[in-house]
């Protein structure tokens, strides 16, 4: 019996926990304030929860302008600096519509807002709120984005 499990394990499901993590772009949007600046969390369309605009690698594009699509598709964003590379990463685990968790490693490129729209293609679908960084840090649920957060 103990054979068949372990022969199980090696070819079901030890490949699976081997398979690289997929690639997502985040933006991390910033603007100055007088007490020094703040961040644009957003809401996701499923949870619910705070997170920052991000998504999928967009083919023809790089990280940094991927961000900023993402920034402009969620919240609105519409003129903006990004870095070239990006100021951080942080890992999650994505929910599948089939129940199944997708690990993730998404690549952070902070993005400095001159402006910001009110019609963008996912208004009215999320919440929008800018916050110091250390609020920030405590809403978001990704411990390596809080601490990047907490960095600010």
């Amino acid at each position: 019996m103990r054979t068949k499990v372990s022969r199980a394990w090696a070819e079901l499901v030890s490949p699976i926990l081997r398979r690289p993590k997929r690639a997502q772009v985040a933006a991390l949007c910033l603007r100055p304030v007088a007490q020094g600046q703040e961040v644009l969390l957003i809401t996701s369309l499923d949870t619910g929860r705070w997170i920052v605009p991000k998504g999928w690698p967009i083919e023809g594009m790089s990280g940094a302008e991927t961000a900023l699509h993402e920034a402009w598709e969620e919240a609105g964003v519409s003129r903006a600096e990004v870095t070239d590379e990006p100021v951080g990463v942080f890992g999650y685990g994505k929910r599948r519509k089939n129940g199944t968790v997708e690990p993730v490693e998404t690549y952070v490129y902070r993005v400095d807002v001159a402006e910001q729209s009110d019609e963008f293609p996912e208004a009215g679908q999320r919440t929008l709120r800018w916050v110091a960084p250390l609020e920030a840090a405590n809403m978001v649920q990704e411990p390596q984005l809080q601490e990047l957060l907490r960095q600010l």
